[in-house]
């Protein structure tokens, strides 16, 4: 967070520079010359600008730092009353994604980890069970746990779902 303020700071500073070139410019050839309000609205501007780009942004940016094994199982779209144009262009603010990387040994009932990734929060990792086979999903936790033979111990399958968005991302790669 500390680096995106320093950020928006030299945006600020960089389009205040460029607005007082253009202005000395316009003097010197006498052609305009810029009003005086004109330098701290273009730097307000760039701040504005750069922190709507940089919360735009985010997810795909996030998204395409992920490893091959990792997919987005779920990125809902949001809107916020703060931030009115979210209204009009919804933007994703947190995504779940699955690790792969146990799947891709083709085995029809296996565990792995999921993801909650938010904007402003820290990443979880919650551990996952999968039957393919069943499509349906356990949550591991509370010591709940997977056998090398696909046994569940400690926690119940959900009801099948093939419309679950992380048994399709788990099972069928999204």
């Amino acid at each position: 967070m500390l680096v995106e303020f320093f950020a928006a700071i030299v945006a600020a500073v960089a389009v205040a520079g460029l607005v007082l070139l253009a202005g000395k410019l316009g003097r010197m050839t006498g052609r305009w010359s810029l009003p005086k309000w004109v330098m701290p609205a273009a730097a307000g501007a760039a701040m504005l600008g750069f922190a709507i780009w940089n919360e735009y942004s985010w997810f795909p940016r996030t998204k395409a730092e992920l490893s091959a094994d990792m997919v987005v199982a779920s990125a809902p779209e949001e809107s916020m009353p703060y931030r009115p144009w979210t209204y009009l262009f919804p933007m994703v603010t947190r995504f779940i994604a699955v690790d792969r990387g146990a799947a891709a040994a083709g085995a029809e009932v296996f565990a792995t980890n999921a993801y909650v990734v938010t904007r402003w929060g820290q990443t979880q990792q919650v551990p996952v069970a999968f039957d393919c086979a069943r499509m349906t999903r356990a949550d591991l936790v509370a010591g709940a746990g997977l056998a090398a033979d696909g046994t569940l111990t400690g926690a119940e399958w959900l009801p099948p779902d093939a419309e679950d968005p992380l048994v399709r991302a788990a099972c069928m790669g999204g």
